[in-house]
């Protein structure tokens, strides 16, 4: 299939060849800074590592209100267990199936790579109508949003904002979830297990997992839920030892894999095994829809110590208690059906003297974020771990007049024959921060097709890019 639009596709290619992880970034900010002065145009970066990049507006149109165009330029790094990569070193390695384009056994990096490259192509364009413009790129927003929360208060100027980080084409998103991270950390000085004990290691792979907040709703299993389970319902009937639980990497994926170990006494490993076997019969059956590749292994495994049994039954008994996935569904009537507050359990990690779990919450209702985080909070308190939880980033709340809302709907209809679906989306965007630092900036946000992002399944639709691009045109010759 064929590129286009090829500028835009050209600038991908090139993005994906510079080492861009949430946090280590500077590789990307330098490339831009670069990009920019090379190019004659007026470039900064602040002193978080934003980048803003003005372009004139076209001859005769320079009294037209300026428009922000904004993505950010990290990437989620994700990778299949048996793919040897390097994110702070390797280009990610593309390749097209049918109409999609996708990433060798990685994240593929659309998310929100594209995004960057529409922009870079409309500044090197000189075809294209347009009033004055304000490309900017931020940093670090897959983990917490800091490049948006640390800009300068006047280091955007414009009069509208369009956010390039949305992954579905034909939809316009006008409201986001706030979100934050909750923290718990289990402390323990290991011990030997008891004699006669038997090592297991358990883990599951192969799973969909996704992005915790658009595919929240979609009852994907998560590694780590199912695993707790399992260690639930054995430690009501065995006395098993945990000597390491660790599964996930990102507190905004589902985690797709994951591992413990355990000790058993010798005359019940066959028990275990069975109940293993039925136990992975059970979820596969329970998850048939969403995950069709769930991988099983319980292997004998070398002795090593493990954490106390007090301190195992309370992890084992929070993970089970933990809310995860849809705490609550969107009342209003605009934005009906929309998932409204959820949590995710991200990550467990054992070290040789801790365990740390962590939680993502999000909710598009502030004070139901509170409550969510609030609960899971709770019942770590209740096992005894000690909790942070970040600052975390506020929601994007509709505004009941818009006019690039309008201007977005109409360009739409008069180009693709049909209404755009207007819509919240229950991940964050960093327009909720921008609506607190401009309160007056009218945005929107949308952008080509992606799927499985924060995953090594993403994939971009190819032909959506061209419809964004088309349809970006139509908005900035408008407005």
């Amino acid at each position: 299939m064929e590129l286009k639009p090829a500028s835009v596709f050209k600038h991908f290619a090139e993005i994906n060849k510079i080492p861009r992880p949430s946090k280590r970034e500077e590789k990307m900010i330098e490339y831009l800074r670069n990009w920019g002065t090379s190019h004659h145009l007026d470039t900064k970066v602040d002193a978080t590592g934003n980048v803003i990049i003005r372009k004139p507006a076209t001859k005769g149109l320079e009294n037209k209100p300026t428009v922000i165009l904004q993505s950010h330029f990290d990437m989620v790094c994700d990778k299949l267990v048996d793919v040897e990569f390097d994110f702070d070193k390797d280009a990610i390695q593309t390749y097209i199936d049918g109409e999609w384009l996708k990433a060798k056994g990685t994240t593929l990096g659309a998310d929100d790579g594209i995004g960057v490259a529409i922009e870079l192509a409309i500044l090197e364009a000189d075809d294209i109508e347009h009033g004055p413009l304000e490309c900017v790129f931020t940093r670090d927003e897959e983990t917490q949003l800091t490049g948006a929360s640390g800009m300068e208060a006047d280091f955007m100027t414009g009069d509208y904002l369009i956010n390039l980080d949305s992954e579905d084409e034909g939809q316009v998103f006008v409201s986001c979830a706030g979100g934050k991270t909750t923290t718990a950390t289990f402390q323990f000085t290991k011990e030997e297990a008891p004699a006669g004990s038997f090592f297991l290691q358990c883990s599951i792979k192969g799973l969909t997992g996704g992005h915790s907040g658009d595919d929240i709703e979609k009852k994907r299993a998560n590694a780590i839920k199912i695993l707790s389970r399992f260690l639930y319902k054995e430690m009501q009937k065995f006395d098993i030892r945990l000597a390491a639980f660790n599964s996930g990497r990102m507190h905004n994926a589902i985690p797709r894999d994951g591992s413990f170990v355990i000790a058993v006494h010798n005359e019940q490993k066959e028990q275990v095994r069975v109940d293993w076997n039925v136990f992975a019969a059970e979820v596969e059956n329970e998850f048939h829809v969403t995950d069709t590749h769930m991988v099983w292994n319980m292997t004998s495994c070398d002795a090593q110590p493990v954490l106390p049994q007090q301190v195992a039954a309370n992890v084992i008994r929070a993970l089970q208690a933990l809310d995860n996935g849809v705490f609550a569904i969107c009342q209003d009537e605009m934005l009906g059906g929309m998932v409204e507050t959820s949590s995710n359990v991200a990550s467990v990690v054992t070290t040789d003297d801790t365990l740390t779990i962590v939680a993502s919450q999000r909710s598009n209702i502030m004070s139901n974020l509170d409550n969510q985080c609030n609960t899971i909070k709770a019942a770590f308190e209740l096992a005894g771990a000690s909790i942070t939880q970040n600052d975390g980033y506020p929601a994007w709340n509709m505004k009941v007049e818009s006019h690039l809302r309008d201007i977005v709907a109409g360009t739409y209809k008069t180009l693709f024959g049909e209404e755009p679906i207007v819509r919240g989306i229950h991940a964050g965007l960093e327009c909720g921060l921008f609506s607190e630092r401009y309160p007056n900036l009218d945005m929107v946000s949308f952008g080509p097709t992606l799927r499985f992002v924060h995953t090594p399944d993403e994939r971009l639709h190819i032909p959506s890019v061209e419809k964004v691009w088309n349809h970006l045109l139509a908005i900035l010759k408008e407005i």
